[in-house]
């Protein structure tokens, strides 16, 4: 049983990572289309709760690593190409988002890879869920295949469609969020997006069959039931989004379009479930043992809490509609005569290099010898010796901290005049 648990969990991840880190790269790409004070305010928006919505992609491939390691041995090695892209172009977008928000006004190459990395994030998603859907290569639990197996007319048509989902999403976030659009245009927009989703969930739902190896059945009732009613989910929470874009209250097209999107994923979870990876890999046969399973459960279970209560303290802190913050001109600095500065002391040289290396060494250890106390070995180390480096490596860091307070490093305004 602990088994379907960590398929669970891994699903509830990517499920409210799609819905949640969805909308910020829908906006990331519909600022692509907008003016210049538009992609600052995109990227306003975005900037307050990003690095949390991205957090559930970190969780769901620590369950699919631990608990699903069959799954995952032969998934990355089918989508290394499109996966190390989405890294890369997540690295970018961040970067791109925080250094456009730290520059202080509207500087149109950091908006630029902040759009243009949205676009590829979501378009390498795309194409590994269409590799997974398809079905990769193996052979006795190992992938067999090419490393452009997954390159494949129905993942091209995935990462179309998961663009348009992305872009809907972001839509109905900038509805709830900005002043920017007038009603008649966000209808136009929200309708259009709505009306490509659909058509584009239709024409992949009819070419599934033929793509996935697996044998899809729905003469099962344990399936049909639970498939359709997700559908008619779908469709309600479709029609409640095509009529709430373009009028109030705001935020009602955001939430009938995360509805549909999880709508979606249950559907396609009731199709193919519990094959993991097509054509027959079961959750049994690609789960860890007992005791990993333990273990994830339990350790993965007691953080899901505080990643939801990050998120909830993130929405709750921004809600409302975003509002150009009031830039307050500084006093300027008075010019001082430079005074020469003594060189440091070689006694104090030779501490901070020591300090540094004994962080090092200590962050090693407890990162390499603590999987072999959580994994049953601790031939090197025990539980008490982790601890003890941890605690050592954050006393370190605290003194280090207190020091450089003491000595005003963290002073920025120390300089102004009064």
């Amino acid at each position: 049983m602990l088994e379907y648990a960590a398929y669970a969990l891994a699903l509830f991840s990517l499920g409210m990572y799609v819905v949640l880190d969805g909308y910020d790269l829908g906006v990331g790409m519909l600022s692509l289309a907008a003016g210049p004070e538009r992609r600052r305010e995109y990227g306003e928006i975005v900037a307050t709760a990003w690095d949390a919505n991205e957090s559930w992609i970190i969780l769901a491939g620590v369950v699919l690593w631990a608990g699903l390691p069959g799954a995952y041995a032969v998934v990355l090695p089918a989508v290394y190409l499109p996966l190390v892209g989405m890294l890369i172009a997540v690295i970018l977008r961040g970067l791109g988002l925080e250094m456009h928000s730290a520059a202080g006004g509207y500087r149109r190459g950091w908006a630029l890879l902040f759009g243009g990395a949205s676009l590829a994030a979501a378009v390498c998603q795309g194409l590994v869920l269409g590799a997974v859907l398809t079905g990769p290569r193996q052979e006795g639990g190992r992938f067999t295949g090419g490393a452009f197996d997954w390159l494949s007319p129905y993942s091209l048509l995935c990462a179309l469609g998961l663009v348009v989902v992305y872009l809907l999403a972001g839509a109905a976030w900038l509805q709830d969020k900005t002043e920017g659009w007038s009603r008649s245009r966000t209808r136009r927009t929200g309708r259009a997006l709505l009306a490509a989703t659909a058509a584009l969930a239709v024409v992949l739902g009819l070419l599934l069959p033929g793509a996935d190896p697996q044998h899809l059945r729905l003469d099962e009732p344990l399936r049909a039931v639970p498939f359709w009613l997700a559908v008619a989910v779908a469709v309600g929470a479709g029609a409640v989004a095509w009529s709430g874009f373009g009028r109030a209250p705001d935020w009602r097209p955001f939430a009938a379009v995360a509805t549909l999107t999880a709508a979606g994923l249950l559907a396609l979870v009731a199709l193919t479930a519990p094959v993991v990876v097509p054509p027959a890999s079961t959750v049994h046969q690609v789960a860890s043992p007992h005791s990993s399973q333990l273990f994830l459960v339990l350790g993965v279970g007691l953080c899901m809490p505080f990643v939801l209560a990050y998120n909830v303290y993130a929405w709750r802190s921004f809600r409302g509609k975003y509002a150009d913050p009031v830039e307050q001109v500084l006093p300027p600095l008075r010019a001082v005569p430079r005074l020469p500065v003594a060189p440091p002391a070689p006694s104090g040289t030779v501490r901070t290099v020591l300090r540094r290396i004994l962080l090092v060494v200590l962050g090693i250890l407890a990162t390499a010898l603590s999987q072999d106390v959580f994994g049953g070995v601790a031939e090197w180390i025990g539980p008490l010796g982790v601890t003890v480096l941890a605690g050592a490596a954050l006393a370190a860091w605290i003194a280090t901290d207190r020091r450089d307070l003491r000595s005003g490093c963290f002073d920025a305004e120390a300089e102004r005049t009064p």
